[in-house]
Order: structure tokens, then sequence, then C-alpha cells
């Protein structure tokens, strides 16, 4: 294969922002994405908004969203642990990204402004950015080669004259008993492979974002519309019958997570939604049927639980009284993981002896624990993949060319 300035690895918001950066500044550039052409994408493909600084109402925001509120938010979810100088460096350049973003074809949602004054939406989801970026890129001159995962790298040994790495976390390693709610190809073996040679780690391994999911999800790629919600219209119980959280007390917008980590708690991380018929009616939509009985002692021999138990739950909830009942079975699902390769504010490599490595950068969820730590931030994902993939290829590409 010919020889290539610049190697990125991975097929997501991060990778094709940097591989365009990087072309655009002159580099030869070659995109290594480990899906096939239909999957590519990495998790964009399921997300839909970036969190953006804006000091003043326009088109994609309804008000404001300054600096040091952002800072706040970010703060907040990283428990204080986020690296400060990229933590600014975020916010900061966050704000270039509408237009930038637009330049490569990106569309974003105009006609509806979104409630959250924090976010910008993209018109079609990410399916629809991935596409603009990728024909951005290909008429651009970037070289892509799907189905082809890059598992591991020698760091004395690169195979080009730089490489950024965007291949996500290790959210699709299946050991860890959980639902993958996105691509399959997030398997972390680069990331193994990066510590294992010395490469310092940020984060902590084992932390994840979870979510409560409908169980009948497939393993992989389920994305959004396999979530569960509605959780305060009925009672949850474990597989022995027994509720374990008020329902009522978990609310606001972090409820999908807190749910997630309760579920995946549990001995056997299992759980069921179980409501009344008018708790029914009000149900947010679901992609997969309620399973339904006639009566609790019916729903009880349908799910093979403690009937005795799925009674008294029912009576301490208040909830349950109407029937026909509706169950739906829960499980955790992953969003990503938290445990990343440290970087600096030129998104080198950091090595663990504090050195770093000149020709090896790293952009997306790889290297977002530097700024999220184990938190989550809506939307604060795509704005690390966009933010440090532009900022990698400025970088790798000024390294190639001086």
């Amino acid at each position: 294969m010919a020889h290539t300035d610049i190697l990125v690895i991975g097929g997501g918001l991060a990778a094709l922002c940097a591989a365009i950066t990087a072309r655009r500044a002159g580099a030869t550039v070659r995109l290594a994405e480990a899906a096939p052409r239909p999957l590519r994408g990495g998790n964009t493909r399921h997300s839909r908004n970036l969190r953006i600084r804006h000091d003043a109402p326009g088109p994609l925001f309804p008000l404001t969203y300054p600096a040091a509120d952002f800072l706040a938010d970010l703060h907040t979810a990283n428990a204080g642990t986020g690296n400060p100088q990229l933590c600014h460096v975020l916010v900061d350049r966050s704000a270039e990204l509408p237009e930038w973003l637009a330049a490569q074809g990106v569309v974003f949602q105009t006609r509806d402004i979104p409630p959250s004054r924090k976010t910008a939406f993209l018109l079609g989801g990410g399916m629809a950015a991935l596409n603009a970026l990728y024909a951005t890129a290909e008429a651009l001159g970037v070289e892509i080669l799907y189905d082809h995962p890059i598992p591991s790298l020698l760091l004395h040994t690169l195979p080009a004259s730089a490489v950024i790495v965007c291949c996500g976390g290790h959210q699709a390693d299946l050991r860890h008993g959980l639902i993958n709610r996105g691509t399959p190809f997030a398997n972390g073996t680069m990331l193994r492979s990066l510590l294992a040679q010395g490469v310092a780690a940020v984060g902590q391994d084992g932390a994840a974002h979870l979510v409560a999911v409908d169980a009948r999800s497939p393993n992989h790629d389920g994305g959004i519309v396999t979530r569960v919600d509605g959780m305060n219209h009925g009672m949850v119980v474990d597989r022995a019958g027994n509720r374990f959280q008020d329902e009522g007390s978990v609310v606001g917008q972090n409820r999908y997570a807190v749910w997630g980590r309760l579920i995946a708690a549990l001995p056997d991380r299992q759980a069921t939604l179980i409501v009344d018929a008018d708790g029914h009616t009000t149900m947010p939509l679901s992609v997969f049927p309620p399973l339904s009985a006639p009566s609790l002692p019916a729903l009880a021999a349908l799910l093979r639980l403690n009937g005795d138990a799925l009674a008294r739950s029912a009576k301490d909830c208040g909830r349950v009284r109407q029937p026909p009942f509706f169950a739906y079975p829960l499980r955790p699902g992953i969003t990503f993981t938290c445990l990343g390769v440290q970087v600096d504010h030129t998104t080198r490599l950091i090595l663990q002896d504090g050195s770093r490595c000149d020709t090896l950068f790293a952009a997306g969820m790889i290297m977002a624990p530097n700024v999220l730590g184990t938190g989550y931030l809506a939307g604060g994902g795509m704005t690390i993949g966009a933010v440090f993939g532009r900022i990698a290829g400025e970088e790798a590409a000024r390294h190639v060319l001086a």
C-alpha cells in the first residue's frame, strides 16, 4: 500500500473531522474504518446533537450558553476530574463547530428550535451528518478503507508519518454482560494495545455510561429507540418481584443513567417495568410492545416472578391497580466506557513516564475521559469528537508538512 502522510483509524465524527482538516491543510490522508460501508460511522450513527458555546441567540439556539455555564456543567459531569486546559479548549472551540460543520455539508435543524439552549441538533441525525462528511472527505481526496480494522499499533514503527486514533472505547466487548447500544466495532483492542505499551491511562476501567434498555434489544446497535422510559408511571421490580427504588424519586435528564446503574447493580442485571391500564395510556412509546396479562397473578406467571411478592410490590407502589397489566423487561445498556488514553492540548498521546508521542494523536471517545472523567454530558461526546478531531488533524498536518 502506498505511503500516506496521515493515517486516521476510525470512522465516526472525530475521525472524519480529523481527516478533513488534515486534508484541507495539504496532507495526504488515509482513513481506515473497521466497519463495512453500510455500518460506517461508529456511535455517531446513533447521535443527534452537539453541545455548543454561544453568547447570543440565533437560528440554532433560543437563548445564550456562555463559556462559564458550559464549564460549570462540564465540572459537574466530571466531578472536577477533567483536565482544566482541555476543558477550556473544548468549550472555546465548540463555538466554531456550527459554521465549520456547515461548510463541510452538515445541516442543522433550525425550523423548530430545540427545547435545549445548550445543544444544536443535526437535521436527519447522525447518519445524515456522516453521509455529508464522508462525501466531503471523498471529494477532497481522502482515501477511505472499509472493512479495515487496525487492532493495534507499535508505537515506534507507525504505518504513516502521523497516526490519529479515533476508534472509541471498549463498549462492544460483550464480556461485560451488558447490551451494547452502539457500534459493534468499538471493541477496545486498540485502546488495550496502547495502554499495554506504556501510554498513560485516564478515566476509570470498569466505569461506563449506562441506561435502562428493553431486554429484547439486540446485542449491538439498537440505538436510542431501545431505551425505556416512564418508570414513574408504574413500578420496577427485580427477578424476585420486589421493588428496589422509589420510581417517583428518579426524575430529570439523568433518570436514564440512574436506572441503568440501578439495574446493573442487581445480582442478575435484570428488572421489569410494570404498569397498569392507566399507566399504559401515558407510557412513552417503546420500540417493543409490552407483555400483557389480565391480572397480576397471570402476569407473575408469564414473567416467572413470585406472585405474592409482586402483589405486595403493587400494593406498596399504589400505581399498579387497574387491569390489564403490562410489562417491559429491562437490562442495562452501555453507551460508552470511561477508560481512555491521556493526551495533551495538541491531542498527542502521553506516556506513563510523562513524555509524549510526537507522531501519534487521539480524538473522540478514546480520549474523552480527559474531559468527561467518568461522567456524561448530553451532546458532549459529539462535541469532544469534533473539537479534538479538528485539533488532531491540524497538529498532525502541521507535523508532517513542517
